[in-house]
C-alpha cells in the first residue's frame, strides 16, 4: 500500500508538470474558425489558437460567454476578421477587458464587396470565402506573428508560403470546376459575395436586409431564379432554413447545406464549387 501510494503522488507530480509544460505554449485568439485555420498553418506548433466564435453559431449576433472573455485577457494577441457583427458589437468592450492585447485586423488589404444588411449598405464581412482574400489574410497572419514573435520570422513565412500553395491548388480545382459549373445560384444569408465576384457569379439571397423575405419577395426570388436558370440553394446550419426549402420545393432547385463557417477552409470551398458543377461533395 505504501509503494502504491508513492506511485500515485509520482504521477500526480508528472501529469502536473507535463500540464503546466503544455500551457507555456502562448495563446493567440481569432475570431471565426476559419480564421483559426489560416492561423493555425502559418503558425505551426508555436502558437495555441482559439476561436472566439464556435462553429454552428452566427458570427452576426454571437455573445461571447464569461469564461471566454477571461481567457482572451490571456491572450498574446486578437486577431480580427474586421467587419462582422460580432466584432462590432464586442470589439469596445474586447479592448477594455484587455487593454494591453495587441489586436491585428487581418482584413487590411481586402477590397471590400458592397453586401445589404439591417437596412444598410455596408462593406460584405465575409472576406475569408474567396482564395484572392485568402491569401491577404494569410499575409496579415504572418506579418502578425513575425511582429510578435520576430525570432521565428523565418519560420513563419515559410509556413505561408506552404499555406500560399495550398491556396493555389484550392483556386486552380475551383478554375477548373466552374468551366462546366452553374453560373448563378440561391443562398438564404449572403455569405458568398466574393466567391461570386471572383468568379463573376450571380448570388441571389434569400434573406432581405437581415430579415425573412416578404411573400412579394419570395415571389420575385421564384421568378429571378428561374430566369437564371438557378439549379442550386445553399443553406447554411446556423440560419433557419424553412424559407430555403420552400424556395427549393417552389424552383425545382437542389438544396446544398454548407458551413462557410467551417474550420475547414479548402474543404468548403471545394465543396460549395462541386456542388455548382454537380458533383457530390468531399466528405
Amino acid at each position: 500500500m505504501k509503494y502504491l501510494l508513492i506511485i500515485l503522488v509520482l504521477s500526480a507530480f508528472t501529469s502536473c508538470g507535463g500540464h503546466r509544460q503544455t500551457d507555456t505554449t502562448p495563446v493567440i485568439t481569432v475570431s471565426i474558425e476559419p480564421l483559426r485555420f489560416f492561423t493555425e498553418a502559418v503558425a505551426g506548433e508555436k502558437w495555441k489558437v482559439a476561436s472566439m466564435v464556435p462553429t454552428g453559431s452566427s458570427p452576426e449576433t454571437y455573445d461571447p460567454t464569461p469564461g471566454q472573455l477571461v481567457a482572451l485577457s490571456r491572450s498574446a494577441a486578437y486577431l480580427s476578421i474586421g467587419r462582422i457583427g460580432f466584432e462590432q458589437a464586442w470589439m469596445e468592450r474586447i479592448r477594455e477587458n484587455a487593454p494591453r492585447m495587441p489586436v491585428y485586423d487581418i482584413s487590411k488589404g481586402v477590397k471590400p464587396a458592397e453586401g445589404h444588411v439591417h437596412g444598410s449598405t455596408h462593406a460584405d464581412p465575409h472576406i475569408w470565402n474567396s482564395t484572392r482574400n485568402a491569401r491577404i489574410i494569410a499575409a496579415n497572419i504572418c506579418e502578425a506573428l513575425c511582429e510578435l514573435d520576430s525570432a521565428n520570422a523565418s519560420l513563419y513565412h515559410e509556413r505561408l508560403d506552404s499555406l500560399d500553395a495550398r491556396i493555389g491548388r484550392t483556386e486552380e480545382a475551383i478554375q477548373t470546376m466552374l468551366r462546366k459549373a452553374d453560373k448563378a445560384f440561391l443562398i438564404y444569408h449572403p455569405a458568398l459575395t466574393y466567391f461570386a465576384r471572383d468568379y463573376g457569379l450571380k448570388q441571389i439571397c434569400i434573406e432581405e436586409e437581415g430579415k425573412e423575405p416578404s411573400p412579394s419577395r419570395l415571389q420575385e426570388l421564384v421568378r429571378e431564379a428561374r430566369e437564371a436558370d438557378v439549379r442550386v440553394v445553399f443553406i447554411q446550419q446556423e440560419f433557419d432554413t424553412r424559407n430555403a426549402q420552400m424556395m427549393a420545393e417552389e424552383t425545382g432547385t437542389k438544396p446544398v447545406v454548407i458551413n462557410p463557417l467551417g474550420y475547414d477552409w479548402e474543404k468548403e470551398m471545394i465543396n460549395i464549387t462541386r456542388a455548382l458543377a454537380r458533383q457530390t461533395p468531399v466528405e
